[in-house]
């Protein structure tokens, strides 16, 4: 699954000083950084991690929320 293919949201979180990081898909993985390009770095690598560990353990994989317009690729 191509990490792009997925909904990323970046906010800032006024709590931890940082920029939060989320994915529409994964909803309880976040990620913290300094700058928004950074959060959706880190979000992403997470996002490919975690893929990467469920395709290791066979487990299904969260299908884009709109596949249709953000992943025309795949």
């Amino acid at each position: 699954m191509n990490v792009n293919c997925y909904i990323y949201q970046i906010t800032w979180s006024p709590e931890d000083d940082a920029y939060l990081g989320r994915c529409v898909e994964f909803p309880a993985l976040s990620w913290l950084a300094s700058t928004p390009e950074k959060a959706l770095l880190g979000m992403r690598q997470v996002i490919a991690d975690v893929i990467a560990d469920l395709e290791i353990n066979a487990e299904s994989i969260p299908e884009p929320v709109d596949k249709k317009h953000y992943c025309k690729a795949a």
